[in-house]
């Protein structure tokens, strides 16, 4: 049996609820103490292992999980996958902690449907930030993590057995959206690459969500990838 520690109170109007789990106790200990300290934040409960953090996510319902990957029991991964694919626990969203910028789990994260990642090392106004940015939607995937993510896979030919997006709605200027945001590119340089305004990338990009079934932008580089608009490596 784990220490964990989970509080009773829930998260009452604007506040974000977030679940921490991890299995290093003293690091659960210091999240819990800077979202205390933060107004605006709940932390809702602790869990040491993933089987807790599924269970727990059931139960406390919070707006975003921080999700280590090297858990006992369940690890990180598969307890996103569960969170992720359960109806009552879809709309939460699942941050990734890392020990490192990109591993090999980052990728696997992603399409079990976490909405980015952080390492560990962060600092704690990006940790806060991070979590708003997650809570309120949009995807924690900077460009600059976008082109790592794609690089990553340069040895590999081909996009992994079995995947593969299904683009057959998706229209010729929506392929060029999605294959610029898998190339790591933000709104703004993709409105000036295509000369268009950037509220115009923004509806595509919603169509794009839709058409897709994608729950944010972080799904789409995995969309564009898998359906081979972006060769790893290369534009």
């Amino acid at each position: 049996m784990t220490d964990v520690q989970a509080a009773p109170a829930a998260p009452s109007g604007s506040d974000i609820g977030v679940l921490i789990a991890d299995d290093h106790a003293l690091l659960r200990d210091s999240f819990r103490a800077l979202l205390d300290a933060t107004p605006g934040f709940v932390p809702v409960g602790e869990a040491g292992t993933g089987a807790e953090a599924v269970r727990m996510t059931r139960q406390y319902r919070p707006d975003v999980v921080l999700m280590d990957v090297r858990m006992p029991e369940l690890d990180g991964i598969e307890a996103t996958r569960q969170i992720c694919a359960n109806p009552d626990t879809e709309s939460v969203r699942v941050l990734i902690l890392t020990t490192f910028d990109l591993d090999e789990y980052v990728y696997t994260a992603l399409q079990a449907g976490a909405s980015g990642f952080l390492v560990k090392d962060t600092t704690a106004a990006d940790l806060l930030a991070a979590i708003r940015v997650v809570a309120s939607g949009e995807a924690l995937l900077s460009p600059r993590i976008t082109r790592r993510l794609i690089s990553t896979f340069a040895g590999q030919a081909q996009p992994p057995v079995g995947s593969g997006a299904n683009l057959e709605a998706v229209t010729q200027r929506e392929r060029e959206v999605l294959t610029l945001i898998a190339r790591g590119m933000s709104n703004a340089e993709i409105a000036e690459d295509l000369h268009v305004a950037l509220g115009t990338v923004k509806t595509h990009i919603g169509r794009l969500l839709g058409k897709l079934d994608a729950r944010d932008r972080a799904q789409l580089v995995i969309a564009a990838y898998e359906a081979g608009l972006v060769r790893p490596g290369g534009r």
